[in-house]
Formats: structure tokens, sequence, C-alpha cells
């Protein structure tokens, strides 16, 4: 099911399925791994923001392997429920 199909609601899991191109360049080499290890595991749901022009998703996790908080924004195409 995808997330067109159906909004979860904040405090939801999803799955991050995916992350888009470029999204982990720049970021500190701690913090690509997190974030990497992230995908196609569940994912805390916190909302979704939308414009006009463009809908992102706000996911958040801790990473206690590494002793670090991270809330990431993607476009909902890159979640699953």
């Amino acid at each position: 099911m995808s997330i067109e199909d159906k909004q979860p609601k904040p405090g939801d899991m999803v799955v991050l399925v995916g992350l888009p191109p470029g999204f982990l360049d720049d970021l500190p080499l701690e913090e690509q791994l997190g974030i990497s290890e992230m995908v196609g595991k569940p994912i805390k749901f916190c909302g979704i923001t939308s414009t006009s022009s463009w809908e992102r998703a706000e996911l958040e996790f801790s990473d206690r392997k590494r002793g670090m908080n991270h809330t990431l924004y993607v476009d909902p195409s890159y979640i699953r429920i």
C-alpha cells in the first residue's frame, strides 16, 4: 500500500523505502551511515507538509549506535505504510 492510498497518522510507523538522489551529500559520514541503515526499516512518521508546489513527509528516528537523533524530510513516495 502506498502513502497515496492511506494517510498515516503522526506517531505511526512507516517504512523508508529509499532516499532521494543526493540526499546524503554533504552530511558527515556518521549521519550518512545512520540514515542509510534506516532504508527498508520502520521509522516514525510525524506528518505531511504541503504547499501548492511540493509535499514532504517528516520522519524521526534515534540512532542509538551513534547517539544521534534524526529528523528527515522526504517526498512521500519514499515511504510505505
